[in-house]
């Protein structure tokens, strides 16, 4: 597999060159002007909050650089699914990467504190949080250490669930078959809600509703549109249980080889591209609503009380990630 990544990332590199007719040895001229686009590789489709995050910071970086520093977007898994991403970002083969936190656990154990569930109620306390200085901060040790360098987090609002069954009490979660994530900590939100969840592969899911093997799945509204899952659904519960925070890296050992100059301008390019994605993701998310609404299918707001028995339920979560992530990270995050 990385044998293929690397060839993949090679030919795109060759496919991307704006200043050179060809892949050519670097020369003496070549140090005052890059001559291909570095790879971003994401492993989400183009119609989402993701690639509009990837494509402005490859447009900051370029405009920043004064076209000295390109960079070329490769979306929908076109060179790795989440895995091998990481794999090749951590080796150096793909620089900079783009992706959802959860698939970083297996990585970065400690990343497992964003399965803290019903922690916010607003979006905005948790993007005022992953930007909090010393919290953040935490987290680049943590991706430091994993062989990244954190450049920040969109995000496409919280994750809600779609069903077939209303829910309106903590009994009416019972015995849902809802699809989820491969993830230790999901599973144990949803059966602390006496749910039965089931992972499965993300492209078994449109059938798996539509023929009755699972009830349910939970995604971001964003997902839940884009792959028409609402049409196999009569109700959307705004359970908003975690954030869907959308993170970009870069390889550590790539990043610090860069001179300080241009590292300066990744962060900035970056941080721009961060508040793009965010109002983007704001305004389609209210898109997207009214997509499920008029076609007929129910969105269906929690009731605070509801909200609040859903927290103590699943306290068992927090306890377990709790002992299994650093405590700093842990204790900040909850402060």
């Amino acid at each position: 597999m990385k044998k293929a990544v690397r060839m993949a990332v090679a030919a795109g590199m060759c496919a991307a060159l704006a200043l050179s007719a060809g892949c050519q040895k670097k020369t003496v001229a070549d140090d005052e002007v890059q001559r291909y686009a570095w790879p971003l590789a994401t492993a989400s489709p183009e119609d989402t909050v993701t690639q509009i995050y990837a494509e402005k910071f490859a447009e900051e970086v370029e405009e920043l650089s004064d076209g000295k520093m390109k960079i070329q977007v490769y979306p929908n898994g076109t060179i790795g699914g989440d895995r091998e991403l990481l794999e090749s970002c951590k080796d150096g083969d793909i620089p900079f990467v783009i992706q959802n936190t959860a698939p970083q656990v297996t990585f970065m154990p400690d990343l497992a504190v964003f399965d803290i569930p019903c922690r916010f109620s607003t979006i905005d306390e948790v993007r005022e949080k992953v930007d909090d200085p010393e919290f953040y901060g935490l987290l680049e040790d943590v991706y430091e250490n994993g062989g990244y360098k954190l450049l920040g987090y969109a995000d496409q609002g919280f994750r809600v669930m779609s069903t077939n069954k209303m829910v309106e009490s903590l009994a009416d979660f019972k015995g849902q078959k809802i699809r989820t994530m491969e993830n230790s900590y999901h599973m144990d939100f949803w059966k602390k809600l006496k749910a039965s969840p089931t992972p499965m592969s993300f492209s078994e899911v449109y059938i798996g509703l539509q023929q009755g093997t699972i009830d349910a799945q939970e995604n971001p509204y964003e997902v839940i549109v884009s792959n028409k899952l609402y049409e196999q659904q009569d109700y959307v519960v705004e359970t908003n249980h975690l954030p869907h925070l959308i993170s970009l890296i870069v390889s550590d050992e790539f990043f610090q080889d860069l001179p300080e100059d241009k590292q300066a301008i990744l962060v900035e390019a970056a941080e721009i591209a961060k508040e793009e994605a965010r109002q983007a993701s704001d305004d389609r998310i209210a898109d997207k609503i009214k997509v499920i609404e008029d076609s007929g299918t129910q969105i269906v707001t929690l009731s605070d009380e509801l909200r609040a028995e859903i927290r103590e339920a699943v306290q068992p979560v927090y306890d377990e990630i709790e002992k299994n992530v650093d405590k700093k990270l842990y204790n900040a995050y909850m402060k």
